[in-house]
């Protein structure tokens, strides 16, 4: 292990996370409980983000919900509950297939405090289009409830799909976590915390495991405290990650560096594609990533989109494209 919380690929990787977590909690100054307001952040949208990118891509065009008559849409699905709170997710699949499928759970950004899942809506129908099952959680955002609230959320979300596997014609080691932006960092965390209890919240009623089979990282940040991020600049407005922590990166890095999907990475992790605009703070850590992955002789991929904008993967011409390096490495990590 090179550094306390970094690069961990012996053993001990779950009892150290441990330590390392509480170390996180110890001696701070008061936690910064006001981003829990309760009330929906709508500020990240597709419609807004369509007008910013216009300005400096005036030929960009909005990607517009599709219909397959192959495929089928199952919307507003439980898959678990906190008391009164059910936590849903939309379900795409090919009716018509009669061979296990690869499931992939997309889950949207909005930095961690705003975006919904519909916003991927018209992703999911297409991959299911492809031959894929595709599931469009939700999770609680900082408005709701702080780190790692959302991790468990989509930790149970994996865990409902496995279980379900049968019901939805998957293939339950094939199951893919797949984000963009803060669904990224995300979907990068699945991928690098598979089945570590201490982000995986009550577990109750399910045998199933929350390890993912391959992941596809779209803009995602790898790390939180990586030279090379932007998260946490406090001169203008609360960051992102200090409402979604109740921490400022200064008053509390550690805890800022356990969130990071770049200090888990190891020889357990599996398949990645980094799919990423040409904004370079939002792939801070991937090259320290990668290079992990290539010791341990784990297969990755990069696409990077030249002049293209944070939000690429919402938007023509870059969403096509987008769909086929997501089909392509799928494809070749399941040899399909």
């Amino acid at each position: 292990m090179k550094k306390l919380g970094l690069y961990c690929t012996n053993k001990k990787l779950k009892t150290i996370s441990f330590l390392f977590f509480v170390i996180c909690f110890q001696n701070l100054n008061a936690q910064y409980l006001k981003g829990l307001t309760q009330v929906s952040d709508t500020s990240f949208a597709t419609a807004s983000a369509f007008k910013k990118t216009l300005k400096y891509h005036p030929n960009t065009t909005m990607v517009p919900e599709m219909h397959f008559e192959n495929v089928k849409q199952k919307n507003n699905v439980t898959y678990c509950s906190y008391g009164k709170r059910k936590m849903k997710l939309d379900v795409f699949y090919d009716k018509n297939a009669t061979q296990k499928q690869t499931a992939i759970i997309i889950i949207h950004g909005g930095g961690w405090r705003s975006g919904n899942r519909q916003q991927h809506h018209p992703m999911a129908q297409k991959l299911a289009s492809l031959g894929y099952v595709c599931f469009t959680p939700e999770y609680r955002l900082s408005t709701e409830a702080l780190f790692p609230a959302a991790i468990y959320d989509i930790k149970a979300a994996i865990r409902w799909v496995r279980k379900n596997a049968s019901q939805y014609n998957v293939d339950p080691n094939q199951i893919v976590a797949l984000g963009f932006s803060a669904g990224g960092e995300m979907a990068a965390f699945m991928g690098t915390t598979a089945n570590m209890p201490l982000f995986e919240g009550v577990v109750t009623n399910s045998d199933s495991q929350s390890q993912v089979n391959a992941v596809v990282d779209i803009d995602g940040t790898l790390s939180f405290v990586h030279p090379e991020g932007g998260e946490g600049d406090e001169s203008k407005n609360v960051s992102a990650g200090t409402y979604w922590f109740g921490y400022t990166k200064k008053d509390n890095p550690k805890l800022w560096e356990a969130a990071s999907p770049l200090s888990y990475v190891s020889a357990q992790t599996p398949p990645f594609v980094f799919i990423n605009s040409s904004v370079a703070r939002m792939h801070a850590g991937r090259d320290d990533f990668r290079k992990v992955l290539t010791e341990n002789g784990i297969y990755s991929e990069v696409h990077e989109f030249e002049n293209s904008p944070h939000t690429f993967c919402l938007f023509e011409p870059w969403f096509s494209p987008t769909i086929g390096y997501i089909d392509s490495f799928l494809k070749k990590v399941f040899k399909k």
